[in-house]
């Protein structure tokens, strides 16, 4: 690889740690808005505000955060094909593609708030603030340690 695109690898690698981690914080803070939205009155001047700070949450940091990282991803891998035929990578992608998973049922449940028609329990929404953390963790290991 030359050094140009050496540069330009380090560059792909660096935005697409930053769209992660904005991807991550959403992934950790929507279902937290969830379970305080379970708490309030559906209606409310509360409930209103959770709707607003969801949707603004998901359409404005999640979502392009995630095809960001996709993208970036999907160009550090063609910098480097040699990746394809390593197991860290094929465990790595799999809880990527859960987290994508867990990011479009976000969307789903965002958009039941919206319509007034929640149908989970603020316990469901504690247990599902802690699932993209140990997919991360999963990520990361993959990623630095890459174990096998």
């Amino acid at each position: 690889m030359s050094a140009f695109l050496a540069d330009i690898y380090l560059w792909l690698k660096a935005v697409h740690v930053m769209a992660v981690i904005a991807w991550m914080a959403g992934l950790l803070y929507l279902p937290r808005l969830f379970v305080y939205h379970c708490g309030v009155e559906p209606g409310s001047q509360a409930a209103e505000t959770f709707k607003i700070m969801e949707r603004r949450l998901l359409w404005a940091i999640m979502t392009p955060a995630m095809i960001a990282a996709w993208f970036l991803g999907f160009a550090m891998l063609v910098a480097e094909p040699s990746w394809f035929s390593q197991g860290w990578l094929h465990v790595k992608l799999l809880a990527v593609v859960i987290m994508t998973i867990g990011h479009m049922a976000m969307a789903k449940w965002r958009s039941d708030f919206a319509a007034g028609r929640n149908r989970h329990s603020e316990k469901f929404y504690r247990f599902m603030n802690e699932a993209p953390a140990l997919l991360m963790v999963i990520i990361v290991i993959m990623v630095i340690v890459k174990p096998f």
